[in-house]
């Protein structure tokens, strides 16, 4: 019955097709990973550590073995050693840092809330009774859990050298100059779906889970890796996936500690997370540390541009990211350097997080480039035309597409841009101070390879399989709509079917690939299938098929094709890019700091805009993404102790319905025409990157008070 929902697509309206999972979601009979029931099946608990740097002295498990319904309790001194996790030893060479955490392997402590211990029980309340009950002692070093404030402790993650294009450090000598730091604090991607996994041994040498992951297949093979298994014996299960941006990318030491659980109790073991789970377990975004240095022209042309960051990572695995990769290439600016090192301290392994390093640069860049503007006494959006990238400033690649230049005017028409004052703190609105503010981002425009198995049977129903998680973007939804252009049948006569690994061969869904990947694959196996047709029909085929006819002069239950989709030369020869522009409209009270998000319009330049609903849907959950990194977001540890402080939806902020007014996202729409077959780019990175300098922006505009540490709380506008 929940299959069928998922795949029977909602009828279009006006706006376009409704999501095809949407009736089976908001009916509750969408089964996300935690909800599946397996016989037998046991629960499984984490135990955390208390100390950030150290090594287990003692651990007392003698109780929680005990307490009733338990089946085991899991520590590095009794769990199976994960083959992949054991390295020969180098007596001559000593040990850089690992990689991944390898849970339950050895006494080391790296961080607070590093698992030390999993208990394993009939049910999910005795589970976390029984791990209330381990005790450990520790041999406690000093750890190191403050985060960068500049360059000096960091060390740089590639070569060691910095970029320069041009001039090193030019923007000294410009006519017109500013340096300032800005800080973006760590971020927890705090989707509404805890992660969660069901882990079963169907024998010695083949596993199969339900997971919540964005790859099916990529958690397939580093579980394989982990386990040495071969990667046919993994069996990887993602239907719905309740929000993940970014946090489901990889295998967490939680998926390997329920399998070794299962091994061990030979029974299916379910493992979810709690809310504090989510701080210490699947990553976030790093605290980074920036600084620019910008100048130009008095007439306002860009002359230098340099862009340094630290960003913190973990003790035993480097996690960089690109915070400086949009100044290299967001404006036509001939001399720019870019320094980014990495501090290792006692946290657990950042990742990437929706907008990743682009979303944490645009703020600094966009923030410094409307702190240029003030000193020039030019409008922030004519500072950026003056410097408009017409072909790649790193490469001098020529773009497939851009249409900045137009949504720039889109998005100032919307919000009525022309009421915005260039004096700060000039303009009230029932004793509320108004400010105006915008902010540009850029994220690449990315095609990989996909398989997509199409079969057409004999009722008329068409059947598309791929393996492609879909973490809430509309993925199906978008596929269904170009099979039924293609194949020129209704929608509702479409199903999909993904996040499995058996499937064709499909990337992880993240970096705002998938609807250009997976899509082009569909595009060419509907092509494909639509030939076929057409030469069964002979005589030169017809405009308008009938699939069933043919099938039944044919006497055929089906005709199937299975097509693999790959970018071709044109990814090589043009820079692609997507693009967005945001315009915020905020109320500052002048008493208490409140602000207010009056009016948000977005404008995206992804190409031809597949599913419009769907679309529309991906900006709006971005720019609200962009609203709670500018005004709340913000994960506190103690320094003390290395550990949160707010690990809870109570004390860190998200924002909420009250916080955020309707919202306007408005698309160029016009096709790219070389990065695939439906002239599409992504969006979901761009959505959110830039929105908080527009908010940033605003605030200043608002105010005259700048302020370049997130989140902007109102302690720092009184």
């Amino acid at each position: 019955m929940e299959e069928a929902l998922f795949k029977k697509a909602i009828p279009s309206s006006a706006d376009g097709l409704g999501r095809i999972d949407g009736r089976a979601k908001v009916t509750g009979q969408a089964k996300y990973t935690a909800e599946y029931k397996l016989d037998n099946m046991v629960y499984a608990v984490l135990v955390g550590s208390t100390i950030a740097k150290g090594t287990v002295a003692t651990i007392d498990t003698a109780k929680a073995i005990k307490a009733p319904g338990v089946l085991s309790v899991l520590t590095y001194l009794n769990a199976p050693k994960v083959p992949g996790h054991q390295k020969a030893k180098n007596p001559g060479k000593p040990e850089a840092k690992s990689g991944p955490l390898k849970v339950f392997n050895d006494n080391k402590i790296f961080f607070n809330g590093q698992p030390i211990a999993m208990v394993i029980a009939d049910t999910f309340e005795r589970a976390v009774y029984a791990a209330s009950l381990v005790k450990a002692t520790y041999n406690k070093e000093k750890h190191d859990t403050t985060p960068p404030k500049d360059l000096s402790r960091g060390a740089a993650p590639w070569d060691g050298k910095d970029f320069v294009r041009g001039t090193a450090d030019a923007w000294k000598t410009a006519p017109v100059n500013l340096q300032e730091e800005y800080i973006q604090p760590t971020e927890v991607h705090n989707p509404m779906e805890l992660h969660a996994i069901i882990a079963r041994w169907d024998a010695p040498d083949k596993l199969t889970v339900w997971d919540k992951t964005q790859g099916v297949q990529a958690t397939q093979g580093d579980i394989a890796k982990a386990f040495k298994l071969p990667v046919e014996n993994v069996q990887v299960n993602s239907k719905y996936v309740g929000g993940a941006f970014g946090s489901a990318l990889q295998v967490w030491p939680h998926e390997i500690a329920a399998a070794l659980g299962a091994q061990v109790v030979k029974r299916p073991v379910k493992l979810v997370l709690t809310r504090m789970d989510m701080f210490t377990s699947v990553g976030y975004r790093p605290y980074t540390w920036q600084r620019i240095g910008i100048g130009a022209t008095k007439d306002g042309k860009l002359i230098g541009i340099t862009h340094e960051a630290a960003g913190q990572t973990s003790v035993y695995e480097d996690f960089a990211e690109g915070p400086i990769n949009t100044s290299k290439g967001l404006y036509d600016c001939p001399n720019v350097t870019t320094r980014y090192k990495l501090v290792s301290l006692n946290v657990n392994t950042p990742t990437w997080m929706r907008g990743p390093g682009e979303a944490t640069g645009a703020f600094a860049l966009e923030s410094a480039l409307d702190e240029l503007s003030y000193k020039l006494k030019m409008d922030p959006i004519e500072l950026r035309m003056k410097n408009y990238a017409k072909t790649d400033p790193d490469n001098k690649k020529e773009y497939s597409s851009k249409f900045l230049d137009e949504a720039y005017k889109m998005g100032a028409d919307r919000i009525g841009w022309d009421a915005r004052k260039q004096e700060p703190a000039s303009v009230k609105e029932n004793g509320w101070l108004v400010g105006y503010g915008m902010g540009s981002g850029m994220f690449g425009a990315y095609r990989e390879k996909a398989v997509v198995r199409a079969t057409m049977n004999a009722d008329g129903t068409l059947l598309l399989q791929t393996a492609v998680s879909d973490i809430g973007p509309g993925t199906g939804t978008a596929m269904v709509l170009i099979a039924s252009k293609q194949l020129d049948i209704p929608t509702d006569k479409i199903r999909f079917e993904n996040g499995d690994s058996s499937l064709p061969d499909a990337p992880m869904q993240g970096g705002s690939a998938t609807t250009s990947t997976v899509g082009s694959a569909v595009h060419e196996a509907c092509s494909i299938l639509k030939e076929k047709f057409q030469q069964l029909m002979g005589n030169g085929g017809a405009d308008k098929l009938d699939y069933v006819k043919i099938l039944k002069d044919k006497n055929l239950p089906s005709v199937q094709v299975l097509t693999k989709s790959q970018p071709g030369p044109n990814n090589e020869k043009y820079s692609m890019q997507s693009w967005s522009v945001h315009f915020v409209k905020v109320l500052v009270h002048p008493t208490t700091g409140v602000t207010k998000i009056d009016k948000v319009v977005c404008v995206a330049d992804s190409g031809t805009i597949v599913s419009p609903k769907t679309a529309r849907s991906q900006i709006v959950g971005g720019a609200i993404g962009g609203i709670g990194m500018a005004l709340m977001e913000e994960g506190v540890i103690d320094d003390r102790f290395g550990r949160y402080v707010n690990n809870n939806l109570a004390d860190y902020h998200v924002p909420v319905n009250a916080d955020i007014p309707q919202i306007e996202a408005l698309f160029v729409n016009k096709p790219d025409p070389y990065i695939n077959p439906m002239g599409s780019k992504g969006m979901g990175e761009i959505a959110l990157i830039g929105m908080a300098a527009a908010v940033a922006n605003a605030v200043y505009n608002a105010t005259g008070k700048r302020v370049r540490d997130l989140p902007i709380t109102p302690d720092k506008l009184i």
